[in-house]
């Protein structure tokens, strides 16, 4: 039995949260929503994540802290990154904490789902059996 491809989204503008959800579950994925950092570390479902799509900015902690915090505590889940305000030094920052990719808000339809694939690649490229 294959296992569904779950997808984490963190945004704390609940407006872009559920177009996001929204549109992932129109495309077949699993999809957990969060507005906060905090709330998807301590959601339970760390391992059960196929992807994590995150804002820059959020309230406490920002998505590169929470990239950060992940790969510190030995989570390599693919992530994308997601801002308003996509700079070069930013782009640099994400990648260089293993983002797959960095997206500029608003964020169109077909650059999301061709993130997604590049990160379900990458993830299961990753996996060790």
């Amino acid at each position: 039995m294959q296992q569904a491809t779950l997808i984490a989204c963190v945004d704390d503008d609940l407006t872009v949260l559920k177009a996001m959800e929204d549109l992932l579950d129109a495309a077949g994925f699993q999809v957990d929503g969060f507005s906060s950092a905090e709330d998807f570390l301590n959601n339970g479902q760390l391992k059960a994540t196929s992807c994590l799509i995150t804002d820059v900015q959020l309230g406490c902690m920002s998505g590169l802290q929470l990239q950060d915090r992940l790969a510190m505590s030995g989570f390599r889940i693919p992530t994308i990154v997601i801002s308003a305000f996509v700079t070069e030094q930013l782009r640099i920052r994400a990648l260089g904490l293993g983002a797959v990719c960095v997206l500029s808000k608003p964020v169109s339809k077909q650059d999301l789902l061709k993130g997604i694939q590049d990160a379900l690649q990458r993830g299961r490229g990753d996996e060790k059996g």
